[in-house]
């Protein structure tokens, strides 16, 4: 059976595409152009899916038809001469943009599904990886390997095609963000690649000079955003109606009978150029232009006969022993608008078209099979029209940088000879026209290699200068005399590092500012005392805050001393104290397996015994988050012999982010170290911020009151951010700061320093659409749509992607502006939080059917035999959420319910995608990102102070020290927004600017956008 597919269109749920792209249009205009299997497009929207599931009904195998009755509505409407049978096939586009090898990469992606249960576990996959419901092209921060990883593994049969390989901006072969090989692109899986998607600009005869692309079947879909367009380029097979036929066809060619073809030169990525100053070249003037716009200096858009010419092994011409056949066609409607002079969308035009389609069939026949004489006679004009279009004689005007290209026909004069009806049949009329003297203006096709040269390279012009900010040195390392030392774990360290890791012995202070390499300078002295300085391992304890920290200081104590970090002890305060009181269970009435018991528990014992809960608590065994810390502390203050025990066990002590610790961990701290002892205590003073959590600053300015003689070191290079970043920072903490001499150099690998963005917007709405703007300019535009609108107008900051930008904010109810932005936007986003496990629904009862008799196997069958067990939706939700967690604990039953109890977080985010990060200015302590917005800069929110409330010194010091940290978080971009009115405790508010904007040089600041928008004249709603 010979048939016409078009595989890739997309839905009314994708952006900038028609309402009318339902099932019902896609079918009656499929039947209109005679194609008879279609690609649902746009599946994974959830709205979408939806819709496919109600109105479509299986057909032949993998393949789907409208329900009858409706497929009899849309007969009605048709000439009987258009009437066929049409199949759905399930279909999404998929765009993917992440960094790989240090480059930005965009490709766009074209997944096919048997049926709805692959669809949806596909959907579910990537849902936990990107917002599907912001577009029906979702965009995803996810590498194309893995994309297709997930294709394969989500049902049998199902595949993936690179979507316009060429396209400039989003395909696997795209000059500015794609690969040189599609092997390239997919990786160990590219084998499981069989078929690519040539794009309007190309056509076969260019593709067969890229031998790499031999292995590939060169398909052509219309990538159809509005029904009409169905079939302006399509497939052809000639197999049975099925999914696997198709299938099969593309992997094997047997059954592939070719491609429908714009003409290439239509297609608005062809040429090369600047459409803003209206440049447009062949390939050869780029290489004469270095690749520059001559009118404005900036790149080309180098569009595909250049990246072709570029990529191609094989001289123009060359032709395989066996091609594929192909056709170049012109759309009916664009023909029949040079006919008639008036638009291709004009109801002159359709109805010409539907006397045509009702007297000859489909629109692809009358284009391709309807013999001329039959045509001619309907239409004399037309069918010369057609005669020349079969002939290939048209006249080409080259499509570039996002315009598209004109086809034409006719010369103009010979339209104008046919303006009259008298005139219409001159014997002269289609004489054959002057052979210009030159080519037609913009006619371009691919050039001999001869048209092709290497011209001077032109003279680099120099960027403008930003002027050194007064105050900032560059700073330069000083000439150290040559000499020939040992090898040490230390070399890698800047001289301030290395001095303090090399500190022998007895209490060692430092002051590590941001971004001067604090977990570096920790874990390479723990490393040095290790294998260098003959200190056991077993007798090293270093501590921190977070499980997360713990986490990667022992990934790297490991990769720095092999397998003696094993015997390292590395913990939180929380998770030492439950190692404490296991050891000492019996001195506290305990027994080695007591639990922790979570905040229901605790809270309901506090309703049913007041202030004796405890007793009652450790009767049953548990003790409560507290705990942990307190009772280790109690009986170490009554028992020095166990003072000394553990002493001697951990004579070295590291403590992380000692600016942080509370009364009680202090305690401890001091229990387990003398006064003399090998404290190592690390940490800025000018980051702490956790006082609401009873944090106190206090015990590390005292530090060397406790610990006399202790050595104090302070690192100042700063390796992370760019020296503006930098001095703005210095000059906003400057008022309050707790270091004395307090610097940071900008030591970093910055080539280039941007000033820090001002931003004035008019509310929040306003501001969190100039973040969503920023960072689809920074990538260089996340969609077409941003290109086409104008809101992108160049390549972005290379080698960023969705994972390189943060959003902070003071209150969590400030994300929800930026949430809804970004999602209007199609950008995939994460709100990070300490979202415990326990505060999950469901999660809770199934750690208590754990602790039943019957369960047995690994911690993960526990699990899953519990969740059984309960036999309800929020079980098997939260089975779903434990079974990261059960798996690394293997059958340790009791160390992951320990873990549980812990605070271990929520992680339902596949870790393969790329997402902007969401969170508050504490949730982002100990983070960096490339680009950082911090919004709400505004006085009453940063510093945080309630209506009517009178500031508190300490408390707006530390709001400050809270805005050190947030725009110390960024390395290349940082931008400081604040709005002049807010939705704030149920009403709108009006806020001037954060008081601690004003310490910032103007020097080092550049304002972005005007303050109030510009008032837009009211638009008058169309009526049609």
């Amino acid at each position: 059976m010979r048939f016409y597919a078009d595989l890739h269109i997309h839905s009314k749920y994708s952006r900038a595409c028609s309402r009318d792209c339902d099932l019902e249009h896609l079918t009656w205009w499929a039947q209109r152009k005679g194609i008879s299997l279609v690609g649902t497009g746009d599946f994974t929207h959830p709205a979408w899916y939806d819709h496919l599931r109600e109105t479509l009904v299986p057909a032949e195998p993998g393949l789907f038809r409208l329900r009858p009755e409706l497929d009899r509505d849309i007969a009605r409407t048709l000439p009987a001469s258009c009437v066929g049978d049409v199949r759905f096939m399930l279909s999404v586009e998929i765009s993917t943009i992440y960094k790989r090898d240090d480059r930005t990469r965009k490709v766009h992606h074209l997944i096919y599904m048997p049926d709805f249960d692959a669809a949806a576990e596909f959907n579910r996959r990537l849902g936990k990886i990107g917002n599907l419901g912001s577009d029906g092209r979702p965009i995803l921060g996810l590498d194309s390997r893995d994309l297709l990883e997930i294709t394969l593994e989500s049902g049998e049969g199902s595949y993936l095609v690179p979507a316009h390989v060429w396209t400039p901006w989003f395909a696997v072969l795209g000059s500015k963000s794609g690969f040189d090989a599609i092997a390239d692109c997919y990786a160990d899986l590219a084998d499981h690649v069989f078929a690519a998607e040539t794009g309007l600009s190309s056509d076969p005869e260019m593709n067969w000079r890229v031998s790499g692309l031999d292995k590939y079947t060169l398909v052509s879909n219309s990538d159809a955003h509005s029904p009409p367009m169905l079939g302006r380029e399509a497939t052809m097979f000639d197999t049975d109606m099925d999914y696997y036929a198709v299938r099969r066809a593309l992997e094997t060619r047997e059954g592939f009978a070719g491609t429908v073809e714009f003409f290439p030169e239509e297609g608005k990525y062809h040429s090369d150029g600047h459409r803003k100053c209206d440049v447009r070249f062949g390939p050869a003037e780029t290489i004469a232009h270095n690749g520059l716009c001559p009118t404005c200096g900036k790149p080309l858009t180098v569009g595909v006969l250049s990246r072709i010419q570029e990529l191609a092994d094989r001289e123009f011409g060359y032709q395989p022993a066996d091609p594929v056949d192909f056709r170049s066609l012109i759309p009916l409607p664009e023909i029949m608008s040079e006919l008639l002079g008036v638009g291709p969308k004009s109801k002159k035009v359709m109805a010409e078209i539907a006397s045509l389609t009702a007297a000859h069939g489909p629109e692809l026949g009358i284009l391709d099979d309807v013999p001329l004489e039959d045509l001619t006679a309907s239409n004399p004009l037309l069918g010369e029209a057609i005669g020349r279009l079969r002939r290939g004689e048209v006249i080409r005007e080259a499509g570039y940088d996002g315009e598209y290209g004109v086809i034409r026909l006719f010369e103009p004069g010979e339209l104008a000879k046919a303006s009259g009806s008298v005139s219409l049949f001159d014997d002269d009329l289609f004489a054959a026209p002057a052979k210009p003297a030159t080519k037609p203006a913009g006619s371009v096709r691919p050039p001999e290699p001869a048209d092709l040269f290497e011209p001077e390279p032109a003279q680099p012009v120099s960027p403008a200068l930003v002027p050194e900010p007064a105050g900032v040195v560059a700073f330069e390392e000083p000439e150290l005399p040559l000499i020939d030392p040992e090898p040490s774990l230390l070399d890698g360290l800047d001289p301030d590092q290395r001095a303090a890791a090399a500190v022998a012995a007895g209490p060692l202070l430092i002051i590590a500012g941001p971004g001067t390499g604090k977990t570096r300078t920790l874990t390479h002295r723990i490393a040095h005392l290790v294998t260098e300085r003959g200190v056991p391992a077993s007798q090293c304890l270093a501590i921190t805050f977070t499980r997360r920290a713990a986490a990667e200081m022992a990934e790297r104590l490991e990769a720095l001393v092999g397998t003696q970090a094993h015997d390292l002890t590395v913990a939180t305060f929380h998770s030492l104290g439950v190692r404490i009181l296991r050891e000492q269970h019996a001195r506290v009435g305990l027994t080695a397996r007591f639990g922790i018991a979570d905040e229901t528990v605790v809270q309901e014992l506090r309703d049913e015994h007041g202030e004796t809960y405890k007793k009652e608590l450790h009767a049953r065994d548990l003790v409560d988050f507290d705990d942990l810390v307190e009772m280790p502390v109690e009986l170490l203050a009554g028992d020095t012999a166990l003072i000394e025990h553990y002493r001697t066990r951990w004579p070295w002590v590291s403590v992380d982010e000692y600016q942080d610790v509370d009364e009680t961990q202090y305690r401890l701290l001091r229990l387990l170290c003398a006064a003399d002892g090998n404290l190592t205590a690390i940490g800025d003073p000018d980051q702490a911020i956790y006082r609401f959590r009873g944090a106190d600053v206090g015990f590390f300015l005292r530090f060397q009151e406790d610990f006399p003689g202790a050595t104090r070191v302070q690192l100042g290079r700063n390796y992370r951010s760019g020296r503006h970043i930098l001095t703005g920072a210095v000059q906003a903490i400057t008022p309050t700061t707790l270091v004395e001499d307090r610097t940071l150099q900008p030591c970093g690998p910055h080539t280039e320093h941007a000033l820090i963005g001002l931003h004035h917007a008019i509310d929040e709405q306003a501001e969190a659409s100039f973040v969503a703007r920023t960072i689809d300019q920074l990538l260089g535009g996340s969609s077409f749509h941003s290109l086409d609108s104008g809101r992108v107008a160049g390549d972005g900051t290379q080698g960023l992607s969705f994972n390189d930008f943060a959003v902070l904010y003071r209150t969590s109810g400030q994300a929800k502006a930026v949430m809804e932005a970004l999602t209007r936007s199609g950008l995939p986003f994460q709100k990070r939080s300490h979202d415990r496990l326990t505060d999950r629904p469901g999660v809770r009862a199934l750690a208590r059917e754990l602790a039943l008799v019957g369960l047995h196997g690994s911690v993960v069958e526990r699990v899953r035999q519990a969740a059984h067990g309960l036999d309800d939706e929020d079980a098997f939700t939260a089975l779903e959420l434990l079974m990261p967690l059960a798996t690394r604990f293997g059958d340790d039953v009791a160390g992951f319910l320990s873990e549980l109890a812990l605070g271990a977080e929520v992680d339902t985010w596949d870790p393969r995608a790329d997402r902007v990060s969401l969170l508050t200015l504490h949730a982002s302590k100990g983070l960096e990102f490339p680009v950082v917005f911090l919004v709400g800069c505004e006085d009453g929110l940063l510093p945080m102070r309630w209506p009517g409330e009178d500031p508190d010194p300490e408390a707006v010091n530390e709001e400050r020290r809270l805005f050190f940290v947030g725009m110390t978080r960024a390395q290349q971009h940082l931008y400081l927004s604040h709005a002049t009115s807010r939705m704030r405790h149920g009403a709108v508010r009006q806020a001037g600017p954060s008081p601690f904007l004003s310490a910032i040089s103007p020097s080092v600041t550049n304002r972005i956008g005007e303050p109030v928008p510009k008032k837009r004249k009211p638009r008058q709603e169309s009526l049609f």
